[in-house]
């Protein structure tokens, strides 16, 4: 996502925000607008104070007109392959956070899933199915429905 940023016809109009492992893979990393590196076992108070302040101040400083949130699993504590220690309800409450924020701002937001390795496939699947369920939850509590109807 960085990398289609920095080009153009996005170059001076798409922003970018990465919170990631400083030390996970892959190396060098793509640069984005604003890159956050995070230590190894980062747990979910801390990357949620993180996330809460530069989600702010990049909202603020880009006024952006839509936002696409790649809701990656691999802050999960059991991933294989990441290295944060974030709990499933810790990854709930992420998610929560950013969907809630953009409604609040009355910024449209387009979530995807992303990242999360597990032999596990069912275990998997559920957290990838957080995003969609706080998506869920942000509609009921904006009734975002009445405000979707005037676009048809």
């Amino acid at each position: 996502t960085a990398k289609f940023g920095a080009v153009e016809p996005l170059k001076d109009k798409m922003y970018t925000l990465s919170l990631h492992c400083t030390s996970n893979y892959p190396h060098p990393k793509a640069h984005s607008t604003y890159d956050v590196g995070l230590p190894d076992g980062m747990r979910d108070e801390e990357y949620l104070e993180v996330l809460q302040h530069y989600t702010t101040k990049v909202v603020e400083e880009t006024q952006p007109d839509m936002i696409i949130y790649d809701a990656g699993v691999d802050v999960y504590e059991g991933d294989v392959l990441g290295r944060l220690q974030l709990t499933e309800n810790g990854i709930r409450r992420r998610d929560f956070f950013v969907l809630d924020y953009c409604a609040s701002q009355g910024i449209p937001v387009a979530a995807v899933v992303g990242g999360g390795y597990d032999n596990d496939v069912d275990a998997l699947a559920r957290r990838h199915a957080i995003v969609h369920e706080e998506c869920a939850r942000v509609w009921q509590k904006y009734k975002l429905w009445e405000s979707a109807a005037s676009l048809c």
